[in-house]
Parts: C-alpha cells; sequence; structure tokens
C-alpha cells in the first residue's frame, strides 16, 4: 500500500457497516487489491483496514502478474463474485488488461477462481477489456465492461481509446459477446469511457461512469432494458470541487443505496492517488 486508493466498493455488513474494497500500489507500482470498514453514517473515521491484500498480482507471465485492481461484487446463491482487473505490462503499447475473477463464500478472503482471466480480447475485439459491472437476477447476468477501440498516437507515447459495451451470461463466467455498444464516444475529443455502474430503479435502468477528453469527469445515461443507453451526462449530479483532491478530475463511481439515501463512493485527482471519496444525493 505505497500509493492510492483507487476504483472503491461498497459491501453491505449489516447495521451501518460497510467494507470497502479498494485498489493499492507497490513499490513496483503494481496493483494490489485491499480493504477497510467504516461507519457510512462516520465515513471520516475508518474502524479497521485489512492487514492482508485481497487480491495480489498473479504469477510470472499470467494474466495479472502486473496488477490486480477489483471492480466489481457480486453477490449470488450465497456466493460472492469479485470482478477484477488483470494487468500487464507492455512493449509496443504501455499495458493490456483483461478480466478476472476470485470468490469466496463468506468473510473477507477470495480465491481465484482460474489462473486465467473469463473475459479477453477476441477476434472482434482484439485490443483489451477491463473495469466491469455485473448484476444477476434470477439466474440471468449483465455485464457493462471497458472495451478498447485502438491505439493511436506517435510511438512510444500510443494513447488508448476505449468505451463500455454489454454482455450476458448464465452462469458470470461464460459470456456472450456481440459488440453491442451501451456508451459510445460523445465526440472526437473524448477518447476514454471506464467503470460503468449501473442500478435498476424500478423499470428504468441507471449508469454512472467515467468519461475523458481532457480530464476526467463522472458521467450519467439511462436505459429502458439495460442494453439501449441514452446520455445525460449533465445529470450525474457531481463535479469536481473548486480545491482540494478533486479539483482536477473525479472518475471511477461506485453508487450504492443505504437506508433511504443514495451515495456515491467516486475518486479524484491523479486517478486514486489521492484517495477516494464519498458523496450523498441531495434531497430535490
Amino acid at each position: 500500500m505505497r500509493s492510492h486508493a483507487a476504483v472503491p466498493i461498497a459491501e453491505a455488513l449489516g447495521g451501518d457497516l460497510f467494507r470497502i474494497y479498494f485498489s493499492t500500489r507497490d513499490s513496483a507500482n503494481r496493483s494490489h487489491t485491499g480493504s477497510l470498514v467504516l461507519d457510512i453514517t462516520r465515513p471520516t473515521q475508518v474502524i479497521e483496514i485489512a492487514p492482508d491484500p485481497v487480491l495480489v498480482p498473479g504469477e510470472l507471465g499470467e494474466f495479472d502478474d502486473s496488477g490486480a485492481m477489483a471492480s466489481w461484487l457480486t453477490q449470488s446463491a450465497g456466493r460472492r463474485h469479485l470482478y477484477y482487473i488483470g494487468w500487464n505490462l507492455g512493449v509496443t503499447v504501455p499495458f493490456r488488461n483483461s478480466i478476472g475473477l476470485a470468490t469466496s463464500d463468506g468473510g473477507s478472503s477470495f480465491s481465484r477462481f482460474a489462473n486465467g482471466p473469463i473475459v479477453d480480447r477476441t477476434m472482434t475485439e482484439p485490443h483489451f477489456c477491463a473495469s466491469c459491472c455485473v448484476l444477476e437476477e434470477k439466474g440471468f447476468w449483465r455485464m457493462w465492461y471497458l472495451s478498447c477501440t485502438g491505439w493511436s498516437g506517435a510511438p512510444g507515447q500510443p494513447r488508448h481509446s476505449y468505451h463500455i459495451k454489454y454482455a450476458e451470461s448464465r452462469d458470470g463466467i461464460h459470456w456472450l459477446r456481440e459488440g453491442s455498444v451501451a456508451i459510445d464516444f460523445s465526440g472526437p475529443g473524448e477518447y476514454a469511457i471506464s467503470r460503468p455502474c449501473v442500478l435498476r430503479d424500478g423499470d428504468l435502468w441507471k449508469m454512472w461512469y467515467s468519461h475523458r477528453g481532457e480530464a476526467y469527469r463522472i458521467g450519467y445515461a439511462e436505459s429502458p432494458d439495460g442494453r439501449t443507453w441514452l446520455r445525460k451526462d449533465s445529470e450525474s449530479g457531481i463535479d469536481v470541487s473548486a480545491s482540494g483532491w478533486d479539483s482536477e478530475m473525479i472518475e471511477y463511481p461506485f453508487v450504492f443505496d443505504h437506508r433511504g439515501k443514495r451515495y456515491m463512493l467516486y475518486n479524484g485527482n491523479g486517478y486514486g492517488k489521492t484517495g477516494f471519496g464519498l458523496a450523498v444525493l441531495e434531497a430535490e
């Protein structure tokens, strides 16, 4: 835990207690996933920080040997599924990502489902895929995930482009990917859309996500079916602060409800280098 507290995830423990999973970096800049416990009514007072990481980088040459960054937690039939980004450093491009899975039957410990990824690049998605949101209902699983559309720029300084696609599954492991784009670029100045967070409010699906042109901001979209989305970024409910830790950028939202209130965990400046914060939706 040398630096960063990125891509936070909240897990309800009962009462007002929540376990927050987040990604840190070691002295070699490799991502690990750690966790802490806090009371959501007193979020600045950390009750407990886990002494050991939840996820660590994989073995040499594996898809996650340069980092294991959790991006979503799904509970189904008493089993917890922790989806995470596996990092590999590259040569011609800086890195390549794919999606791994760790599972748990209880407690804060997880074990890898497999030593390889469950979602990776394919013939039709040849670059990489990463941060995902996964929801399950009555045995039907949905995933919204980052999909890289390509790299551009001068040699030695390539820039990635990625948006959010949609996939379906019957077991949360094997995914049908048909190239369905959920959130696409708003224009030529935008090149990165990441970390989707989806909630279902009655018949309406709502998504918060990061989007970047000059700097990351948090966007928002709505859908009648979870597949086709209408961007309404001006309604995300949050923007950068006038000064301080989240004054330059805000990104990686995780939205959840508790006791009639809606909360958002998110990162600020430096992609999590300044830590994560908590926002509360104001009553209209």
